[in-house]
Order: structure tokens, then C-alpha cells, then sequence
């Protein structure tokens, strides 16, 4: 059993200001909170990736692509970087310095409180499957595109203090199948025998 913190101190704007690959690790064992009308969900971030931006193939930034869709990631760290994939919505951290183009991918939360809620809007009352992967985690929390761009030490969406995880795993990012060598990197880590973990 994880030792669990019930500290609610929000992370400051300063503890994103570190490499992202350092960062990506960081996050793990932090706990996620959206706040909302219907309720309040939280969970603990137990699996990210990373992507490098301008020199990384798998990253939207790629070669310093700047879009209507990447322009938050040219700001600074700390801040939502929400975008739709499918029918999905998926919630990133920028990372990496103004004009350095970084984000961190949160794939996976173990739930912690709201539960009830995330049943409701996910549809389904089986806890493993709730939160494990980037389109469930966001349904479950209620967070959507209107949390782009918002910095991540503010409510409503935002990160507290958790615990920090006995041992981190890492390896290959998934879905990124056709970025060439940068299908190889082993950016995507996770809290080490987690059951939450995407697969």
C-alpha cells in the first residue's frame, strides 16, 4: 500500500520550471483536482509522457510548429495544454521554456475523490477502468478545451502536493507509431505496479 498525503498545498507556478523529463517523473504521485458544478474529482497522476517539442517527431510542436492549437505551448510551463483527439479530450502540461515548445501527456490517474461523479459521466461503475488512459481520465474529471491555456496553480484545474512514488518505471510512449525514431524514446513513465497505470 503507497503512503497517500492529504496535503492540499498547491503546486506553484515554479515547480514546472524544471527539464521536462524531470518534470514528467515529478508529477507522479501529484494529485489532479477539477472543480465544477456537479462536483468536485480528484486523483493521483500516476502515468504521464513526454514530448520534446521542436526536435521530437511525436510532438505537435515539431519543428517549432506553431498553430492555433500548439500557441499555448510556446508560453510558459504550468500552464493546461488541452486538445481533442477523436471524440477525446486530452489534458497536457506544458513544460520547457518560453519558445521551447515542451509538454507532458497526464495518461492515467488513480481516483481519489468524486468518484460517484466520475461513474456518472463515464458510464461505468468498474474503478479500474475509470480513470486508466488519457480520454477516460478527462471525461471522468469534467475537464474540456474551455481549460486550455489555464494555469495549473489556479482553480478550478489544478495540481496539489501528493506523495512520492516508491519506484517510477518508463518506457516507450503509445500511439505515436509513424514519429519515426522518436517511437523508440522511452518517455512515458509510470508508478511502478500501479493498477491505474493505461497499460
Amino acid at each position: 500500500m503507497l503512503l497517500k498525503s492529504d496535503s492540499n498545498i498547491i503546486l506553484p507556478s515554479s515547480f514546472y520550471q524544471i527539464p521536462t523529463l524531470e518534470l514528467a517523473q515529478n508529477l507522479l504521485g501529484c494529485i489532479l483536482i477539477k472543480k465544477t458544478e456537479d462536483g468536485n474529482c480528484s486523483g493521483y497522476i500516476v502515468e504521464t509522457e513526454a514530448y520534446l517539442g521542436p526536435t521530437d517527431r511525436a510532438a505537435h510542436s515539431f519543428n517549432n510548429r506553431r498553430t492555433k492549437r500548439t500557441e499555448v505551448m510556446f508560453g510558459s510551463s504550468g500552464h493546461a495544454y488541452t486538445y481533442t483527439m477523436h471524440t477525446h479530450c486530452l489534458v497536457n502540461v506544458v513544460s520547457g521554456n518560453k519558445n521551447a515548445p515542451e509538454a507532458i501527456l497526464i495518461r492515467a490517474l488513480e481516483p481519489l475523490t468524486g468518484i460517484d461523479q466520475m461513474i456518472k459521466r463515464r458510464g461505468t461503475n468498474q474503478i479500474k477502468n475509470l480513470t486508466s488512459g488519457p480520454g477516460k481520465l478527462t471525461k471522468a474529471m469534467g475537464i474540456n478545451m474551455d481549460d486550455y491555456g489555464h494555469p495549473l496553480w489556479m482553480e478550478p484545474l489544478y495540481i496539489v502536493k501528493g506523495y512520492e512514488p516508491i519506484s517510477i518505471s518508463n518506457g516507450k510512449r503509445i500511439g505515436i507509431a509513424n514519429s519515426g525514431e522518436a517511437a523508440e524514446y522511452p518517455w512515458r513513465f509510470w508508478i511502478t505496479g500501479n493498477p491505474f497505470v493505461s497499460r
